[in-house]
């Protein structure tokens, strides 16, 4: 049996559905869809060169790599690569092989210093540091049981008000306002420019893992002031992709209110089971978290080596 390695297909549905149930299988902890995997690399910035490669095994897709240089940041030079085989695949070289082919394109393309996320598992980090990465940043995956008890809804304060990502359908600016701002103080490896409202249109507001409904904005004196943005996958699986509060709405509980919204909205849908993540160094929110409910259920560190 012969593994190859080629780019995704994004106009034919089984190399879509092959590689989201790669991912699922590999990383179960994160939602992935057909939709997902296919809006993800065409509306992808072109400064990103995004690509998407498969592993592939007598017709059947076993692995899967994501690569982008970090077009948005103001060193250049930087890349990613993020790759995953299915566990019950493994030692056939999908792994090896996607690496090599990742790493050839990114040099190409004049990345140096390259970055990827490994599950913290002994053969994933083995595998890492045989191939001269060195670990920096880690980061926690957490499940939360919907079936179970909630902390009870609470009302917003006086001169707060708790709506949807949907109310802002006829303008959402004002949310990719509030998601710079946000963003800005997350844990990160590469510092972004998070500048480009209409790459965050395609990118984000139009993802099709983003359920609206279920996204909820506390909205201080007209001003989106804090959000937890939700995913959803078309079953019981709900995704927090973001919580965060601009700088100046800060200390307030804001976004501890929002995600409590939205985490009764998805359950009221009838979602099930709920997943976020933490960098492991982000005690407070991961304080918050357990007080949610969430349980630690994985953990990925961030490897980096220098290419040429």
């Amino acid at each position: 049996m012969t593994v190859i390695v080629r780019d995704l297909r994004p106009d034919v549905r089984a190399d879509a559905e092959g590689f989201s149930h790669t991912r699922r299988l590999a990383l179960p902890y994160m939602l992935s869809t057909p939709e997902s995997v296919v809006h993800t690399v065409t509306h992808a910035h072109p400064d990103a060169h995004f690509g998407q490669l498969v592993a592939e095994e007598d017709g059947e897709i076993i692995g899967t790599a994501q690569i982008s240089v970090a077009h948005d940041s103001p060193e250049p030079g930087q890349g990613s690569a993020n790759i995953y085989v299915r566990p019950d695949r493994t030692r056939r070289g999908a792994g090896s092989l996607l690496l090599r082919t990742a790493e050839e394109r990114l040099a190409a393309l004049g990345v140096t210093k390259l970055f990827a996320w490994v599950l913290d598992e002994p053969e994933n980090r083995a595998f890492a540091e045989r191939n001269g990465f060195r670990a920096s940043r880690s980061a926690y995956f957490l499940r939360l049981d919907l079936t179970g008890a909630l902390p009870p809804r609470q009302d917003p304060p006086a001169g707060v008000e708790l709506r949807t990502a949907a109310d802002f359908a006829d303008d959402p600016r004002p949310v990719f306002e509030l998601d710079a701002a946000a963003s800005s103080d997350e844990p990160s490896d590469i510092e972004t420019e998070f500048t480009d409202y209409d790459a965050w249109l395609a990118e984000t507001w139009q993802h099709p893992l983003l359920n609206r409904d279920l996204t909820t904005v506390a909205v201080v004196d007209g001003r989106p002031a804090a959000f937890s943005v939700a995913y959803t996958d078309g079953g019981a699986r709900y995704g927090t992709a973001m919580t965060g509060t601009a700088r100046e709405f800060r200390g307030r509980g804001l976004a501890k209110l929002a995600k409590n919204d939205s985490l009764h909205r998805a359950r009221a849908a009838g979602c099930t089971e709920a997943f976020t993540g933490n960098d492991t160094g982000n005690e407070p929110m991961i304080a918050i978290n357990k007080w949610f409910g969430y349980e630690i259920c994985a953990k990925e560190v961030r490897y980096v080596r220098e290419l040429g």
